[in-house]
């Protein structure tokens, strides 16, 4: 298994912070979800043009990888259905140029699950997944929302029936907002299952409260030992929110104690 953090949790941190901690601290690679203010990836001046083969080279230089590219694709929302294919193209061309082989999308909006028309999700993550396919990229679906609860991802899943779409398997969401055992989870979606989000929690008086890892509740070591056992040897990346949570412990300690608890266990 190989171990990553996804940029949301260094909003304040420079491109170069971000490779320098990941080398120094003994991480594989970096999911980049948003550098800076810049949150549109594609957008970012250090993957232009201009750039980005200097990027790869850097990457490569000190032994990184980009495993995923974590978009704000809402495959949902009708409103805006046309704005968000478009996102998911730019990410997939970008994937494609990175070779980094997945993209997440999201079919639904926060981890509490809403009200979806889960058609229309699969409909455009059938249509999205033959793009996704021409590049050799993999969409995956991330366990968020109405997703989190495993049979209906998997029925999502079934239905789209695309070697180019799997499950971002975030261990948190199924626990947490639908009560989901872990084997129970795993049974549903591990013939999906790309790429792990880690998160931890706990609960106090109905609100979530995230937690550094192995301080909440949440069965992190048992999930690894799962993926363990049945050969997984792909990514877990921490997914600490602080991009959207700015109360939350800083990165830098946060990030070395992840990697030195995964360490101890994978």
């Amino acid at each position: 298994m190989k171990i990553s953090f996804s940029t949301l949790g260094c909003p304040g941190w420079s491109w170069e912070d971000m490779l320098s901690t990941a080398k120094d601290i003994g991480f594989d690679g970096i999911e980049v979800r948003g550098i800076g203010n810049e949150l549109y990836v594609p957008k970012v001046k250090h993957f232009s043009k201009d750039n980005i083969e200097l990027t790869k080279k850097k990457l490569s230089k000190i032994g990184l990888e980009i495993p995923c590219l974590t978009s704000a694709c809402f495959l949902f929302d009708k409103a805006n259905i046309d704005k968000h294919i478009k996102e998911g193209i730019d990410y997939i061309d970008l994937a494609q140029k990175l070779g980094t082989p997945y993209v997440r999308v999201l079919g639904d909006a926060q981890p509490q699950p809403s009200e979806i028309d889960i058609d229309f999700v699969a409909e455009n993550l059938k249509n999205l997944a033959t793009e996704a396919k021409s590049k050799g990229v993999k969409l995956l679906v991330e366990t968020n929302g109405v997703f989190a609860d495993s049979k209906v991802m998997k029925a999502l899943l079934d239905k789209v029936n695309s070697d180019s779409v799997g499950v971002l398997w975030d261990i948190h969401h199924p626990i947490r907002f639908f009560n989901e055992q872990l084997e129970y989870t795993y049974g549903n979606l591990k013939e999906y299952i790309c790429f792990i989000h880690i998160k931890d929690s706990i609960v106090v008086d109905g609100t979530v409260k995230y937690k550094m890892t192995g301080y909440g509740d949440i069965p992190v070591k048992a999930a690894v030992e799962l993926l363990k056992e049945n050969g997984y040897d792909g990514y877990v990346s921490l997914e600490w929110v602080k991009r959207w949570c700015l109360d939350l412990e800083e990165p830098g300690i946060v990030f070395a104690h992840f990697a030195g608890y995964m360490k101890s266990i994978i």
